[in-house]
């Protein structure tokens, strides 16, 4: 066997009788998505009683056994980049980092290095299994170049998938602080409004009612008034949309602090904002809690302010 390829043997449960091979193989390999081993299959890495597998429906009988190659994982065209990181958790699956303000995420067009990906490939080197055949960090979910806070990212494929699904059924508990404009005078309350770019700037998300905007859920609380001017609040996100906490705090008429983007031409304390210096939208990712994916432990972490924006609040609340 080529050093560069590593084998699995996978013998199928008696609870796997009958199942389409796809799954049953990811139900026993826990190291390997569904996706990636019908990925696998298609390039005719895995084999069983009578020979090669080529099709990802085949059914499947108790006691089976079956061979799976897996290549090595190609190394990602991005390059490895020494950034310092705050890691809050880290094991073989996967690593939460609490993310400063100003780090992009992910490379794209106009920031294709000294992004957090970047700085997990120097960090995790060595680590990563190949998510999807790939040498990379499985980033499941985002935020903002200049939003702070907590972010989980897989390690390995079964995480990658793992997290996705955790994702996908909204059961991430994900809660934002964020500094509004204005005195917000209730309790609470829950946005629900679908999102979509908008119509008249592609840059922009807005509140869009049609069938391919996505919906979209914020509840938010208030958790106390600053002089009168600003009021702090907790999001909780019921789903995570592109700008999700920021346009749907400016479509009840109380936008982020600081926000270039939803605040409008005059935004609230702009002399004052500019004068300390903060100049980014007041908004932090607080909590972070799921399911580890492979474990199935329930893990939750906490993030405290920034140190710019406590310095806000402090000036606010004074």
């Amino acid at each position: 066997m080529d050093r560069g390829v590593s084998t699995i043997e996978a013998r199928i449960s008696d609870a796997a009788h009958g199942q389409r091979i796809d799954k049953a193989l990811a139900d026993v390999v826990a190291d390997l998505s569904r996706e990636r081993i019908k990925a696998l299959i298609g390039d005719g890495h895995v084999s069983g009683p009578d020979g090669r597998v080529s099709d990802t429906s085949r059914k499947v009988v108790a006691g089976q056994c079956f061979t799976i190659a897996v290549p090595a994982a190609v190394a990602l065209d991005t390059p490895a980049q020494d950034i310092p990181l705050s890691v809050v958790y880290e094991d073989e699956h996967l690593i939460v980092v609490d993310k400063p303000a100003g780090l992009v995420v992910h490379p794209a067009a106009g920031n294709l290095d000294g992004t957090l990906v970047n700085a997990l490939l120097h960090h995790c080197a060595g680590q990563l299994s190949g998510i999807g055949g790939v040498a990379r960090p499985g980033i499941v979910h985002r935020i903002d170049k200049d939003t702070s806070g907590l972010l989980v990212v897989a390690k390995s494929d079964a995480a990658h998938a793992g997290l996705a699904r955790q994702f996908k059924d909204h059961s991430i508990d994900r809660r934002y602080l964020a500094i509004a404009s204005g005195r917000v005078k209730a309790s609470e309350g829950t946005i629900d409004a679908s999102l979509a770019r908008s119509p008249n700037d592609r840059k922009k998300m807005a509140i869009v009612h049609s069938l391919t905007a996505k919906h979209a859920v914020t509840h938010w609380r208030n958790l106390r008034p600053l002089s009168g001017v600003a009021t702090l609040i907790e999001c909780r996100l019921e789903t995570g949309r592109t700008h999700q906490v920021r346009v749907h705090m400016a479509s009840i008429g109380h936008p982020l602090l600081g926000d270039p983007v939803y605040a409008g031409r005059r935004p609230a304390l702009r002399q004052t904002l500019e004068t300390m210096g903060f100049r980014r939208q007041a908004l932090h990712a607080a909590h972070l809690g799921f399911i580890h994916p492979v474990t199935s432990i329930a893990l939750a972490f906490d993030s405290d302010l920034p140190a710019d924006m406590q310095e806000l609040l402090v000036h606010l609340h004074g």
